[in-house]
């Protein structure tokens, strides 16, 4: 899905045990411009598209009659429906509806990273309504229409220097760093070490830029999916243990 957001990403690599969030940043940003000197910076929110002229041709013909734009009308529908108790979103989130550059962000109160999903399902329960399938079509609506309101908006996640948050922040780093499965892959091993080769018939993405086109539509899917679900399909190509949409590894990823 095209979203025109400029990555400013704090949630990413580390090739070193102790550096601070931001030192990690800096260090992959330097590591992938160094490998795509070509590829200006903000292109990389384009994903495989950056790195594939081919497909990404293929991407922007797609563009001329897009696939999911019903699905952002749903969503459209969706947020400014009424709950039982007539409050809405907006009760939650504010008048805006470009709020998806402030995720996933760090909450103090309940010591845990809080997703865009994970912050929508808990303002239904705050307001007495049943949460909503992670996986399913309404929060892909939800979600998606959020992200296209939310083009042009900076996403600069802020990790606290608070132990708690920091410890949630090595944990996705080692998740992310950490060979699994019969494969025996990590997600780095993809999408650092080997970004911008083929891998089968796909463009393996580079990281740097990655969850700012998220939740996307895939071909493959015929549908608009969250970023969870791609990756549980990740540890699944892999051979390894998936786990659940929303779970604290894949937040902390």
């Amino acid at each position: 899905m095209r979203y025109w957001m400029t990555a400013a990403l704090t949630l990413t690599a580390a090739s070193w045990a102790l550096a601070t969030p931001e030192q990690d940043r800096l260090a992959l940003v330097h590591q992938v411009e160094s490998r795509f000197p070509n590829v200006k910076r903000q292109d990389h929110i384009n994903g495989a598209y950056a790195l594939d002229a081919a497909k990404r041709e293929q991407w922007i013909a797609m563009e001329d009659f897009p696939p999911y734009e019903f699905t952002i009308e749903d969503g459209e529908t969706l947020w400014y429906e009424s709950f039982s108790n007539q409050k809405s979103y907006s009760d939650c989130f504010g008048d805006s509806t470009a709020i998806k550059q402030h995720y996933p962000r760090w909450d103090k109160a309940t010591a845990e990273v809080v997703t865009l999903d994970l912050a929508i399902n808990q303002c239904r329960e705050a307001n007495g309504e049943e949460p909503l399938d992670y996986m399913g079509e309404e929060m892909a609506a939800l979600t998606a229409f959020i992200a296209y309101e939310s083009r042009d908006e900076l996403i600069d996640i802020e990790v606290p220097d608070q132990p708690e948050a920091l410890a949630a922040y090595e944990a996705g780093k080692a998740f992310y760093y950490q060979r699994r499965g019969q494969l025996n892959f990590s997600c780095s091993s993809c999408h650092i070490d080997t970004a911008g080769n083929l891998l089968r018939a796909e463009r393996l993405s580079s990281t740097y830029g990655h969850v700012t086109h998220w939740p996307a539509y895939r071909l493959k899917w015929s549908a608009v999916g969250p970023l969870h679900k791609r990756f549980m399909e990740c540890n699944d190509q892999v051979k390894a243990k998936a786990f659940e949409p929303q779970s604290a590894e894949y937040r902390n990823l």
